[in-house]
């Protein structure tokens, strides 16, 4: 039976995306479409451009070729910053939270940067209320309420990722691209961001990065395969797990938590993508 697509208007869409670095294509001729309500995985062995995607989606690097558009606007080339205020928000690998600042402090920083005038920055915190309310919303809807006034550096690796997500929400991101949000989690703490990213998804178009088959087959909505920089295959979990292609470039006979562990050998988290 054919994947029947989402018919919806893409909010985050590229066309032909491709970079280059010197000889080497990192990115090569992708078209990919993200779309609200839809969580979009994107899988693919190391050095297969998924972090490289994730980077010039949220304008960390500008395209060589190819077309980047937010709700049918090109934006193609547009610095991070401006894609931040337009509506493109990202986490990264590597936890990037200011540990020695609470939790709230974080968030509240975040949405400053977003929503607060340069004339007003030197404005006291304490006066900011309304900057304040937005924090606490977005620690709500991760969980983080109730350790609103804890340091960031005490909180777990887990709670240090829901900050992080904390502080993408709160600059109001119509996309949110998450680059290996389980990255160190344990199992408990999995289980409270497998909750938090499907509920995340139903308001936004979410891309996610990551290596855990498992997770990955159990929340996505679509999956796109990578593979040296190209797409191998595009659908369904189900279509994906199927697909011949894909078990030999990436899944290969094993089960989906024998590939995670595979990768997991190979280091890829601690190299480039």
């Amino acid at each position: 039976m054919a994947d029947a697509p989402n018919t919806s208007a893409p909010v985050l869409a590229t066309r032909g995306l491709t970079r280059r670095f010197g000889g080497l294509i990192a990115v090569n001729d992708v078209s990919i479409a993200l779309r609200q309500g839809e969580l979009h995985a994107v899988i693919g062995p190391n050095g297969a451009g998924k972090t490289t995607l994730v980077n010039l989606l949220s304008g960390e690097i500008r395209p060589t070729a190819g077309r980047v558009e937010l709700m049918g606007r090109d934006v193609t080339g547009e610095p991070a910053w401006r894609l931040t205020r337009l509506g493109i928000g990202r986490s990264f690998q590597r936890i990037n939270i200011f540990a020695p600042l609470t939790v709230l402090e974080n968030v509240r920083l975040s949405t400053q940067a977003v929503t607060v005038p340069a004339s007003g920055l030197l404005r006291s915190a304490s006066r900011a209320g309304d900057v304040i309310e937005r924090a606490e919303r977005a620690l709500d809807r991760v969980g983080l309420a109730a350790a609103a006034g804890r340091l960031a550096g005490a909180l777990s690796h887990g709670e240090q990722r829901q900050l992080e997500i904390a502080m993408v929400l709160a600059s109001a991101p119509k996309v949110l691209l998450l680059d290996e949000p389980l990255a160190g989690a344990g199992p408990e703490e999995s289980q409270r961001m497998t909750l938090l990213l499907k509920d995340l998804a139903r308001e936004h178009a979410l891309l996610l990065i990551e290596h855990d088959m498992d997770f990955v087959f159990a929340v996505a909505d679509r999956m796109t395969v990578m593979a040296e920089g190209a797409i191998l295959a595009e659908g369904k979990p189900e279509a994906i797990r199927a697909n011949r292609a894909v078990q030999q470039a990436y899944l290969g006979a094993a089960s989906p938590s024998s590939s995670r562990e595979e990768d997991r050998g190979r280091g890829e988290r601690g190299g480039g993508q």
